[in-house]
């Protein structure tokens, strides 16, 4: 059997509670100190989730984490959408929110540069091409991302609205 983390054992049965409430899986933090960690669990589908979403995905995480007893100490659980200006967490994130507008900032310089913010133009192999506002079209590995954020477009947003 291979040796996996324990980090990574929970975030597969995270994404397998998402899985049995319709949800996607998008990401798993643990924060906190060890005595008193705090789970985060993020899901989203298409048209946002809901509060049942959350809870049926709390209640079955829950379940099979306790029955694995992964984590020994009390524990803090959160499961949420990952909001509007979700965090980029995967080449494929790119990939999937081509067209929206980004913020992104590097590990080390591209350029001159660490900093972009502008719209995801795409991914060509394993490079971001990102439209900055200011630079114009410019090209990072995906290794490079220390951060990513998607930026709510409020002009979109009102113009869809009317």
């Amino acid at each position: 059997m291979q040796n996996i983390s324990v980090n990574e054992r929970v975030s597969a049965i995270a994404a397998d509670a998402a899985g049995r409430n319709d949800v996607e899986f998008i990401h798993l933090e643990i924060i906190g100190s060890k005595r008193n960690p705090i789970l985060r669990v993020f899901v989203d589908k298409t048209g946002g989730v809901t509060l049942d979403d959350c809870s049926g995905v709390s209640r079955d995480f829950e379940a099979a984490l306790d029955a694995e007893d992964l984590i020994s100490q009390t524990y803090t659980l959160e499961v949420s959408s990952p909001g509007l200006e979700r965090e980029l967490y995967s080449l494929g994130d790119f990939e999937k929110f081509a067209g929206q507008k980004a913020k992104v900032k590097l590990k080390i310089e591209n350029g001159s540069r660490k900093s972009y913010s502008g719209r995801i133009a795409g991914i060509e192999g394993n490079e971001v091409v990102f439209e900055d506002r200011t630079v114009g079209n410019v090209r990072f590995p995906f290794e490079s991302v220390a951060k990513a954020n998607l930026r709510v477009d409020l002009e979109d947003e009102f113009k869809r609205r009317r």
